[in-house]
């Protein structure tokens, strides 16, 4: 995800951008503590847009590609409506489909399942600015596991390059 998809307004307040790359354990559930986002189970690495570029397959390498199993594409689309439940169900009513097939948010405010669990940077103790949420999704083969109808929630403090990552069911 490159954080420079906010938008302008959003980009200005939270700093110049960057990639912020989420893994998270998917064994067995309950098997890694992922919903914690200081647990090891789960993490979310902040990387500046400066430097990056992709890396080159090696020469002469004779092994085949690696082939991605089930993937899901994702176009962004922006709604009016600020609270994030109201944007969902205005999506799903405009479009005629199902609000399970809004896969998230980037920036606004989290729409928090459980209680408000943002967290401070590890570093400078401020609040870390909230930068996506996502959603199970639709289909079992393409969606990460969230507790079962889950959410899970990024927030990155670019000064500091650090990143958390956690979520609720």
């Amino acid at each position: 995800m490159v954080l420079d998809d906010l938008g302008e307004e959003e980009r200005e307040s939270k700093g110049k951008g960057g990639v912020l790359a989420l893994f998270a354990c998917q064994n067995d559930p309950g098997m890694c503590d992922d919903w914690e986002p200081r647990s090891g189970g789960n993490r979310a690495l902040l990387f500046p847009l400066d430097g990056l570029g992709p890396i080159p397959l090696p020469e002469g390498d004779e092994e085949a590609p690696l082939v991605l199993g089930d993937v899901r594409a994702v176009v962004l689309e922006r709604e009016s409506e600020d609270d994030y439940d109201l944007a969902r169900a205005a999506w799903a009513a405009r479009t005629e489909r199902p609000k399970l097939s809004v896969l998230g948010q980037l920036g606004g405010r989290p729409a928090w399942i459980q209680a408000d669990e943002t967290p401070s940077c590890p570093s400078c103790a401020r609040t870390m600015p909230f930068i996506v949420q996502l959603e199970e999704g639709p289909d079992h083969s393409t969606s990460m596991n969230f507790g079962g109808a889950g959410s899970a929630y990024a927030f990155a403090c670019e000064p500091c390059g650090h990143a958390l990552f956690l979520w609720q069911c």
